[in-house]
């Protein structure tokens, strides 16, 4: 099932390299030597994998039978990612890559309590690459009536807030329709850039203690943030998600996943199952439905683009799931 709409995916591309400590960091840190730390973790595993918000929510999508655009920076260590995201039929050319700058890499310790020590390296913070994104987007793209997309959609996902900025600045010049999902980003956003972004936006989107944040920095209740997009969805992680639009809210009940064996990246994951929907016209929500049954495969697998779905098995786990074909529309 594939629409013939241009995808456009920014966001960060990531190495992620996990570390497994086979012991506890309590033990190893002296809380009166705090102010003069100096400690060491053996870790007896090793594993780098492919993340970042853009690649996330693209490989999602790939699989979902779309060829998304990423819009992204990687550095001069890029070439393995480049490679994998080739590999899975995703647009690349629109990724700038520094020849002085390594890729972003988030390098994560975890012990046997699951308590994590993280460090992230944001990797190259050039801004110019993001005008490039005019080329796939001018002449402006029409709404069809009642507002749906008419020949693309973009979503603008954590990433440097500079780049993040630029592009809600080309998308509204253009009047390309955009989702706009903040995530980690939000505290980064003055209270002004947060409200411009979001204001005119085709989605808002976050996860209930995102909106939360949100509600706050701007000083607003829930209703006035709803006026501010045309859709607001707000996911809530096993509880399933809520869509607001048109004063309804349209609450989607979560898919039930194999296994939990890692939850890192079905938030993206979600993020393509809604994008697929919406490029597809399809009622939200069915579109919410199809998004949290994408993103309970990559909850079921440790990483975040080691899952793997075709439609066939999307249709048999949306029936066993919502009791309808994925098909069918009312």
């Amino acid at each position: 099932m594939k629409n013939d709409k241009k995808i456009l995916v920014s966001g960060s591309l990531v190495y992620d390299r996990i570390m497994d400590f086979p012991g506890e960091f309590k033990d190893h840190i002296l809380p009166d030597k705090i102010h003069i730390l100096n400690v060491s973790f053996t870790i007896n595993k090793l594993r780098e994998s492919f993340g970042g918000t853009a690649g996330n929510i693209a490989y999602n999508l790939s699989l979902l039978g779309e060829k998304p655009i990423i819009l992204g920076m990687g550095g001069a260590d890029f070439f393995k990612y480049e490679n994998w995201l080739k590999k899975q039929k995703i647009d690349v050319s629109r990724i700038k890559k520094s020849e002085k700058e390594l890729t972003a890499s988030a390098y994560i310790i975890t012990d046997k309590a699951d308590n994590q020590i993280t460090g992230f390296y944001p990797g190259p913070r050039d801004i110019e690459n993001c005008r490039r994104v005019v080329a796939l987007i001018n002449p402006p793209t029409p709404l069809s009536k009642g507002g749906m997309m008419g020949d693309g959609l973009a979503i603008i996902s954590p990433d440097l807030v500079a780049r993040m900025l630029e592009y809600v600045k080309i998308f509204k010049r253009y009047k390309f329709p955009y989702i706009f999902d903040p995530g980690q980003q939000i505290t980064s956003f003055s209270k002004k850039e947060l409200r411009w972004a979001i204001t005119g936006s085709r989605v808002l989107i976050g996860n209930d203690y995102e909106i939360q944040l949100i509600l706050k920095k701007l000083a607003i209740n829930l209703a006035g943030l709803e006026k501010m997009t045309e859709i607001l969805v707000i996911t809530k992680g096993a509880r399933g998600s809520e869509i607001h639009s048109d004063s309804k809210i349209i609450r989607i009940p979560p898919a039930k996943p194999k296994n939990t064996s890692d939850p890192t990246g079905a938030g993206d994951a979600y993020r393509a199952g809604l994008i697929k929907g919406l490029a597809e016209g399809w009622p939200l929500e069915k579109t919410g439905r199809l998004a949290g049954l994408v993103a309970v495969y990559t909850v079921e697998k440790y990483g975040t683009q080691t899952h793997y779905f075709n439609w066939k098995e999307l249709e048999k786990r949306y029936k066993e799931n919502y009791r309808e074909s994925l098909y069918f529309f009312s």
